[in-house]
C-alpha cells in the first residue's frame, strides 16, 4: 500500500470557468435582454402597423427584424458573439486609418483651411521608455517587467515528480501580490543568416569530408527556410506593478522620477523572485535585458515584417552616410 503522500494529486478543473452563467432556458443574460427587446420591437410594429398593412407586407417587415435579432443573441463566429463582434465592427470603422507620433495630439485645422477627408489619429504605444536594465515604463503608468523561461517535459515525469511541481507552481502563485501574465509567443525563424555563416566557414575546414558536410548542410538549411513556414515558441512572463502616488509636497517632476524609479525597482526585484521560482522548477529562465526587451516589442507591434534596418542603439551615435567615421 502506498503512502498517503507519495499519491498522485489529481485536481480536475472545468473547461468552462469563464464562460457566463445562464439565466433562462440555457441562455445568458445578454442573450435573453437581446431576444427580449427583439420581441418587444416586432409586437410594437405588429401592434401599429398590424391594421394598416396586409399581411405579406407586415411578415415582410417583423421577420427580418426576429431573424436579426436571433441571429445576434445565438450566432457566434471564431468564439465570438455576433454581437459582439457587430460592437467590434463598428469600433473599428470609427478608429482613425492613419495614426502619427504626436505627444500633443493632432490640431485641428484652422477655420480657413478645408481639409479633405479625415485627419489622422495619434499613435499610442503602450511603452513610453525602456530602461537600462530592462524594465519598461507603460504610457497609462506602472512599469513591467519581462522573463524569458523554457519548458519542462511534465507528461515524462513520474507521479510524485509532477505533484512535487505542481506543488512549487503554485506556491509561486499564492505568493504573487500583482498582476502577472504568461505569454506563449510564436515567431518566425529565419535560417539564411546560419546557412550563410556556415557557408562561409566551410572553406576554413581542414578535412574536405567536413567542408563537404558543411556546404550541404548549409543547403538544407537553405532549402528549409524556403519551403516551410519556420516558428520558434517563446515562453515570457510579465510582471507589473502600478506605481503609487508619493506623499506630497515634492514638486511635480520629482514625484513622478521617483515614483518611476521604485516602480521600477519594486518590478525588477518581482522578475528576480519569478527567476528563482522557476529555476526551482527546473525551468531555466532569464530577466529580459534592455536590448532583448527592445526587440520583443519589435516583433510583437510587427510580427510579420522584418525588423526596421537603421535603427541606432541607446549608446550608438547617430551620423549620416557619407559621414566618414
Amino acid at each position: 500500500m502506498r503512502h498517503a503522500s507519495k499519491e498522485r494529486l489529481v485536481a480536475k478543473i472545468p473547461a468552462d470557468v469563464e464562460m457566463p452563467d445562464k439565466l433562462f432556458a440555457n441562455l445568458t443574460v445578454r442573450q435573453v435582454a437581446i431576444l427580449a427587446g427583439t420581441g418587444v420591437l416586432a409586437a410594437w410594429v405588429y401592434l401599429m402597423a398590424g391594421d394598416r398593412l396586409p399581411v405579406p407586407v407586415l411578415a415582410a417587415i417583423v421577420l427580418p427584424v426576429i431573424a436579426c435579432g436571433c441571429a445576434l443573441a445565438l450566432g457566434r463566429r471564431d468564439g465570438l458573439s455576433l454581437d459582439r463582434l457587430v460592437l467590434h465592427a463598428f469600433a473599428y470603422l470609427r478608429r482613425d486609418r492613419k495614426l502619427v507620433t504626436t505627444e500633443e495630439g493632432v490640431l485641428p485645422p484652422p477655420a480657413w483651411c478645408r481639409v479633405r477627408g479625415r485627419l489622422p489619429g495619434a499613435l499610442r504605444l503602450p511603452v513610453r521608455a525602456i530602461r537600462e536594465d530592462g524594465v519598461m515604463e507603460l504610457a497609462e503608468g506602472g512599469t513591467v517587467a519581462v522573463v524569458r523561461a523554457g519548458t519542462v517535459a511534465f507528461g515524462l515525469r513520474t507521479g510524485e515528480e509532477q505533484a512535487a511541481l505542481v506543488g512549487v507552481f503554485a506556491g509561486w502563485l499564492n505568493s504573487l501580490d500583482a498582476p502577472v501574465q504568461i505569454l506563449l509567443q510564436a515567431r518566425p525563424v529565419d535560417l539564411s543568416v546560419l546557412a550563410n555563416v556556415i557557408e562561409g566557414s566551410a572553406g576554413r575546414l581542414a578535412d574536405p569530408a567536413l567542408e563537404q558536410a558543411a556546404r550541404q548542410h548549409a543547403e538544407f538549411l537553405s532549402e528549409l527556410s524556403t519551403t516551410r513556414d519556420l516558428l520558434t515558441r517563446d515562453v515570457l512572463v510579465v510582471v507589473r506593478h502600478q506605481d503609487a502616488e508619493q506623499p506630497p509636497g515634492w514638486t511635480r517632476r520629482s514625484r513622478r522620477t521617483a515614483r518611476r524609479d521604485s516602480s521600477a525597482a519594486i518590478v525588477a526585484r518581482r522578475a528576480e523572485e519569478t527567476v528563482r521560482s522557476l529555476l526551482g522548477l527546473g525551468v531555466h529562465a532569464s530577466v529580459v535585458g534592455a536590448e532583448d526587451a527592445r526587440d520583443l516589442l519589435v516583433r510583437s507591434l510587427s510580427p510579420r515584417r522584418p525588423e526596421p534596418v537603421g535603427i541606432a542603439r541607446p549608446d550608438e551615435p547617430i551620423a549620416r552616410g557619407d559621414e566618414k567615421q
